[in-house]
């Protein structure tokens, strides 16, 4: 399989220059600049030899001591050569990516989820909104110096009549956990265990 992919990407790469060909956990990877994006999505989706016409989904990953920061990720479905792909494009939080809309229609909700999600700009997109956050929302949840409490909360205030937002406020200090398992930091006797105990005794005997 991995030498069949291999081949694949070989091929990729020669009739695309500028191409990096990895193989890795039994998947063909691509890494291309943004520039060149558009142009090997068109070709991986109308070569007769590669044929992936299924977009299957588009994500990001944020690695925040690297630079550029962000990887922008595509993948690919190949229905004729039962095949899959991932493209790999590196881009920073200012950075502009092409938008793969004109090349597979389903471009369209994923990079407006990566948009709202990880912040990364998709150029010449049709429709880039928020997809899954609140208008007037501020900042990007995936990104890892995002706080996991978020900035502001989200309420029905009975007095008001009406949705409102407020600052986040913690109910409770941040516990400390000593990470032991449940069962060796168990001290008290559970309803039940008598039982145990019992039978164990008139196993013995």
């Amino acid at each position: 399989m991995d030498e069949a992919l291999r081949d694949l990407g070989d091929y990729v790469a020669a009739a695309q220059p500028g191409v990096e060909v990895d193989v890795a956990y039994g998947e063909l990877m691509l890494r291309t600049e943004p520039a060149c994006l558009v142009k090997l999505l068109t070709f991986l989706r109308d070569d007769q030899n590669c044929q992936f016409k299924q977009l299957v989904d588009v994500t990001a990953v944020d690695f925040p001591e690297r630079r550029p920061r962000f990887d922008a990720i595509y993948n690919l479905l190949s229905h004729k050569q039962n095949q899959r792909i991932r493209i790999k494009v590196a881009a920073e939080a200012d950075s502009a990516i092409p938008s793969a809309c004109k090349v597979y229609s389903a471009a369209n909700w994923y990079e407006r989820e990566v948009w709202d999600l990880y912040g990364l700009f998709f150029d010449n997109h049709p429709d880039l909104r928020r997809l899954l956050t609140d208008y007037g929302f501020e900042g990007h949840p995936l990104r890892k110096d995002f706080p996991l409490t978020g900035y502001v909360e989200v309420r029905y205030d009975e007095e008001q009549k009406r949705v409102i937002y407020e600052p986040v406020k913690l109910v409770q200090e941040f516990r400390n956990f000593d990470f032991e398992s449940p069962w060796e930091g168990m001290l008290q006797q559970l309803p039940g265990d008598e039982k145990a105990e019992a039978e164990g005794e008139g196993g013995k005997a």
